[in-house]
């Protein structure tokens, strides 16, 4: 069960990404998105806006526990829709994607 919270959480989230997965660029309805973790709460992250985005499942799935700058590191297209869509992570997520791969 989602918490009153998180569902306004989700919420603000989809909107602001436009109901737009970041990893693949498309856009979904509400049903098929998930919130997924830049950098993932088992390796640090937290529930902040900053390390929030919208993906869609197929993709959250194929990220799975790893940090965005790792997932995007030899997937250009992704990281490329990543860098022009997740324009309100945290900056220090932003500057890790880039350093991966030398951008």
């Amino acid at each position: 069960m989602i918490h009153p919270e998180d569902r306004s959480l989700r919420e603000r989230i989809f909107a602001r990404d436009e109901y737009r997965c970041v990893y693949c660029g498309l856009p979904f309805p509400g049903e098929q998105l998930s919130l997924d973790h830049v950098q993932p709460r088992m390796r640090g992250g937290d529930n902040s806006e900053g390390n929030l985005v919208t993906a869609c499942h197929a993709c959250n799935t194929r990220k799975g526990s790893l940090p965005a700058w790792a997932f995007l590191a030899e997937l250009p297209d992704e990281r490329a829709n990543f860098l022009r869509y997740a324009t309100a992570v945290w900056p220090r997520h932003i500057r890790a994607i880039r350093e991966a791969v030398k951008v």
